[in-house]
């Protein structure tokens, strides 16, 4: 069983096939009989065509499950053995069984719950990513940093990372999402942002967001914005 896409489009284009086929186990691979596949804004980007693959295909970006078959090369090194709980970042999660380059497997430690692991591989690397290495540097500890939409995927991780590596965090969020916001914890300073009328995302020009984070940072700016929002905010950040 698998969710196919046959052609681009909108939702409507993702079908269930019942009698869609497992994969074929090849040298470097294993086959993961998964239990959760993680939902992305990215799959949204394979099924408009913006990001591309080869029709049909099974979307999917994020999976996690127990690896039902692991090619003989790969099965002699111990870092991998069938039975193994796993998560995975490739294309094809959207289904029963994915077949998975063993360089891409990550083995769940007990401690952590599948679920947990698998809706936290994507959001949780891109945060790290964002919180550690892309500043190059330039953000020292107890520096100011301005983090659009803390209260989303993404953001949400990396205003918690930002945190623990010892950052001082300004993040922006919705009304509604506010209250969640603050129940983290992470953020030092929280700029709340009005809905745009008849939406759930915020109004960028509901609140000077300038003059926030200049009041809150005495004047001195931030020295690391990170942004996924874009349009609504690329003026505000420079």
């Amino acid at each position: 069983m698998a969710v196919v896409i046959k052609e681009l489009g909108g939702p409507e284009c993702l079908k269930l096939v019942h009698n869609h086929p497992t994969p074929q186990l090849r040298p470097g691979h294993a086959i993961i009989q998964n239990q959760y596949a993680g939902l992305n804004f990215i799959d949204t980007y394979f099924r408009k065509g913006l990001y591309k693959a080869a029709l049909p295909f099974v979307p999917g970006q994020e999976g996690g499950g127990t690896i039902l078959a692991i090619s003989s090369d790969d099965n002699r090194d111990s870092t991998f053995q069938v039975g193994d709980v796993v998560v995975y970042g490739t294309l094809g999660a959207y289904a029963q069984y994915t077949l998975v380059p063993v360089t891409q497997l990550v083995k769940v430690p007990q401690n952590v719950s599948l679920d947990i692991a698998v809706s936290c591989y994507t959001q949780g690397l891109t945060a790290h990513y964002l919180t550690t290495s892309v500043h190059c540097g330039m953000l020292q500890t107890n520096d100011w940093c301005l983090i659009y939409s803390v209260g989303s995927g993404t953001c949400q991780w990396a205003a918690q990372m930002a945190k623990i590596q010892g950052y001082k965090v300004i993040g922006t969020c919705s009304q509604s999402k506010a209250a969640a916001v603050k129940e983290v914890g992470a953020c030092d300073e929280l700029i709340v942002l009005k809905e745009v009328e008849g939406m759930s995302y915020s109004d960028y020009g509901s609140v000077d967001i300038v003059a926030k984070v200049m009041d809150i940072t005495n004047q001195q700016g931030v020295k690391c914005i990170l942004d996924g929002v874009g349009k609504s905010t690329v003026d505000i950040s420079l």
